[in-house]
Parts: structure tokens; C-alpha cells; sequence
């Protein structure tokens, strides 16, 4: 007499989901940036190249200071966002993923970040300038969007090889 457990097929697990590792990315490209651009080095600020709101002054700086309070506040809510996305799939009984699976999409979420920004911030809105502080020069933006270029590629590569040995150690599973 079979059991139940003899005649149960087992379905395959889930892949991990790549939302987790985009949002983490994310917010952590905009805390790396928030923190090493704005508050360590000083080099911009997110409003500091609107009229009337230079650092320069006072007044500018407490605009800029509150700006990049909500600047901030977002990049935490994404990483938080990463957060919940982890426990859900974790819930879902997904594969946990590598750690090129994982950090080839964080290096990802980081560089389109950069890209984002990059672009809107720096050239569409023009509100601030990787080097405010020398006058906002194209090169700087040139080269943080090249970062990002490299971070969305170089991160890419690394999560398809994750993904691979995970597609890989699920068929074995399945086998």
C-alpha cells in the first residue's frame, strides 16, 4: 500500500524574484549618492543649481538640506521596498538566490539609478550638477552616467550567471 507521500509529485520551486535585488539597488544608488555626493564630499546638493537656491547662502542651503531629507526618505523607502519583496518571496518558498543572482541585480538597480538621475536631475531638470561646486561641468555627468552604464552591464553579466547555476540546481531537483 503506497502512502500519500509516494504518490505526491513535487512541484518545482519558484525562481527568487528580481524585484528584490533592483529595489535594493536602488535605494542603496541613491543612499551611496545622497551620502558620498551631497553630505561627505559636498559636491551638489539636489537643488543646489536652481536659481536662488545656491548653498551659498543660508536660506539655499536649509532648501537644499530639505530636499535632500526627501531625496533620502525615498532611497530608504525603495531598500525598505527590497525589503518586504525578500519576506514575500521568502513566504512564496522561492529559491533563495545567489549571491551573483542578487548582487549582479543590485549592481543593476545602483546603475539605473544613475541612470535616472543622471539624466533627469543633471540634464532634463537640470536641478543639480555631479560638481555643482565647480560650476557644473558636462564631463562629471558624462562620467556618472558611464558608471551607470557599467554598473546596469557588469551587473547584468553577473546576474545571468547566478541565474543559470540556480536554473541549473533546479533542474537537478527536479531530476
Amino acid at each position: 500500500m503506497a502512502s500519500a507521500r509516494d504518490t505526491t509529485v513535487q512541484s518545482p520551486r519558484r525562481m527568487p524574484t528580481r524585484v528584490t535585488g533592483l529595489l535594493y539597488g536602488l535605494g542603496f544608488g541613491g543612499f551611496v549618492d545622497g551620502i558620498v555626493l551631497h553630505q561627505m564630499l559636498q559636491w551638489h546638493h539636489m537643488v543646489s543649481a536652481v536659481e536662488g537656491q545656491e548653498p551659498t547662502t543660508l536660506a539655499g542651503l536649509e532648501v537644499n538640506t530639505l530636499a535632500d531629507g526627501f531625496f533620502h526618505a525615498g532611497a530608504w523607502v525603495l531598500a525598505f521596498a527590497g525589503t518586504v519583496t525578500a519576506l514575500v518571496a521568502w513566504r512564496q518558498d522561492r529559491l533563495a538566490p545567489s549571491w551573483s543572482f542578487h548582487f549582479g541585480l543590485v549592481l543593476v538597480g545602483w546603475g539605473l539609478f544613475n541612470l535616472v538621475e543622471g539624466l533627469v536631475d543633471h540634464q532634463i531638470l537640470g536641478i543639480h550638477h555631479v560638481r555643482d561646486d565647480l560650476g557644473g561641468p558636462l564631463s562629471w555627468d558624462l562620467g556618472f552616467l558611464g558608471v551607470g552604464v557599467l554598473l546596469v552591464a557588469g551587473g547584468w553579466l553577473l546576474h545571468r550567471r547566478g541565474a543559470r547555476h540556480l536554473q541549473e540546481r533546479a533542474a537537478v531537483r527536479r531530476g
